[in-house]
């Protein structure tokens, strides 16, 4: 699974993040997208369902709730290293690299100050595509 991926699944939970993680990048989607309805007819089925509760989620909520319970001091807001730590996922260069080549990132890799501010907008601008809500600020 991608790490996007891995990032709805956090928050969403497994099989949502399985379902979008094909929609959520921008060059795979256009190919991925006719495939799904083709590999079974169910689970084309199963995803137009889980968008629906997908909606409902509160990623400020649900990211919160976690952050209260961390016995680290994450700022989840503003730092995409502290996000991907309250999810308990890698964060480290390697991983943040990766996932800015899944999101399209188009600058350098090597400025990770730049590459994290970007990596944190984006991430929160796909959690809303993909039916989170995310409170404004964090997506501008």
């Amino acid at each position: 699974m991608s790490i996007f991926g891995k990032i709805l699944g956090k928050i969403f939970g497994s099989g949502r993040a399985e379902a979008t993680t094909a929609s959520s990048s921008s060059a795979p989607a256009s190919s991925a997208r006719p495939a799904a309805p083709v590999a079974g007819g169910s689970a084309g089925a199963a995803a137009a369902p889980a968008r629906a509760p997908m909606s409902q989620v509160d990623v400020a909520a649900v990211l919160d709730d976690l952050a209260g319970k961390s016995k680290q001091k994450l700022d989840w807001r503003h730092s995409i290293v502290d996000l991907m730590k309250l999810l308990d996922l890698d964060s480290g260069l390697g991983a943040r690299k990766e996932l800015a080549q899944e999101l399209g990132y188009r600058g350098d890799t090597s400025d990770s100050a730049t590459m994290n501010i970007w990596l944190h907008k984006q991430v929160m601008v796909k959690l809303a595509e993909n039916g989170g809500r995310v409170p404004d600020e964090l997506r501008s």
